[in-house]
């Protein structure tokens, strides 16, 4: 087989945020990270939320007593919210506890070894920021660690070979529980809309993985800052990990922002755009944020679960119909993350980037 092409863009390249945080002199924020404009979207206070994201139970999903209640409810999930937890997946406890303190250490490592793994010029994988694409655009108060994960053959050879051995023999049996946990959510909510598990499966099957640990510093003036801009993810789905107790995510529901509290042993997931498009819209891909706060440092990783890079992206011709007609062009995988990882991430621009308009 072909080496398939890497489909990472590149970022300029920016100073650690983690860095500039640990100055015990930093008072007040560098002006490249205030963006107060971005904040004027009311959030959901705690005293007033009545929401909360859905909770989805794999083994129920999977029970004949209780499958097909489980079954509307992920249903229902995709289609109001683009947002669940899932509970009782079957992935080890002590596996993403390995996972949290391993990386808790890869981002402790002195800045003279994270330097080995810092983004090139090139390439907008390892230590850094993504999609900065000007000297003059304000910044994420956040480091990232992104890199492509599956398939083996698309890895970047002074990346993942190069982590720290603990690290990487975690993060190798990690990668693969999310693959699998992954295809069975895309295969049930093929289930969910009436279409063959399999035949929801198979585009993904052998599918691209890309993996983000992110790093929120405490931050002197945390009102001012975003930790991670508003934005919907590409892919097909995202299975996110808080790795401590700070929590700070934050979805887009009824034009306000509601947060996110992670249960214990649970993952959060997301649809992205692969799904909305696949399902011609029947699910969304909903904006989201990280929020930072004055105390403490907040860490997650997501796997992002994608359509293999030699598949067409398009809408299911058993989702189209008269009533529904298509919503998207169909477009190679290849071009689709080519288009964006050119743009600045805010927003849905590869959504729009393909919208067929209708009178509706």
């Amino acid at each position: 087989m072909a080496e398939i092409k890497n489909p990472s863009g590149i970022s300029l390249l920016v100073p650690s945020v983690q860095e500039i945080a640990k100055d015990d002199k930093i008072s007040s924020v560098p002006l490249r990270y205030i963006q107060p404009h971005k904040l004027e979207d009311p959030v959901l206070s705690e005293v007033d939320s009545i929401l909360e994201i859905p909770v989805i139970d794999m083994d129920k999903l999977i029970s004949k007593e209780f499958g097909s209640s489980e079954l509307v409810k992920l249903h229902l999930a995709c289609k109001d919210w683009g947002f669940f937890q899932v509970v009782n997946h079957g992935v080890s406890s002590s596996l993403v506890e390995n996972l949290k303190i391993e990386i808790q250490d890869f981002f402790n490592l002195p800045i003279s070894e994270k330097k080995k793994f810092w983004q090139t010029p090139q390439h907008m994988e390892g230590f850094g920021q993504a999609f900065v694409v000007s000297e003059e655009q304000k910044l994420d108060w956040s480091d990232m660690f992104y890199m492509i994960t599956l398939p083996k053959r698309s890895r970047m050879p002074h990346l993942f070979p190069q982590l720290p051995l603990a690290l990487r023999d975690t993060l190798e049996l990690y990668s693969q529980e999310m693959k699998n946990l992954s295809l069975f959510i895309v295969g049930h909510i093929g289930k969910a809309l009436k279409i063959e598990e399999m035949e929801m499966r198979e585009p993904f099957e052998d599918g691209i993985q890309m993996m983000r640990m992110n790093y929120y510093p405490p931050c002197p003036q945390p009102e001012k800052v975003i930790g991670f801009t508003k934005h919907s993810d590409p892919g097909g789905v995202t299975i996110l990990l808080q790795l401590n107790e700070v929590e700070g995510l934050q979805v887009k529901k009824n034009c306000m922002w509601v947060p996110v509290k992670p249960l214990p042993n649970a993952f959060i997931v997301n649809i992205g755009d692969m799904i909305e498009i696949v399902t011609n819209g029947i699910y969304r891909s909903i904006e989201h944020r990280a929020m930072v706060n004055s105390e403490k440092e907040r860490l997650s990783i997501a796997m992002f679960y994608n359509l293999k890079q030699e598949s067409i992206l398009g809408p299911m011709e058993n989702l189209i119909t008269e009533q529904s007609p298509a919503r998207f062009k169909k477009i190679s995988v290849e071009e689709y993350f080519k288009n964006f990882f050119a743009h600045k991430l805010e927003g849905k621009p590869n959504i729009d980037f393909i919208r067929i308009e209708h009178d509706d």
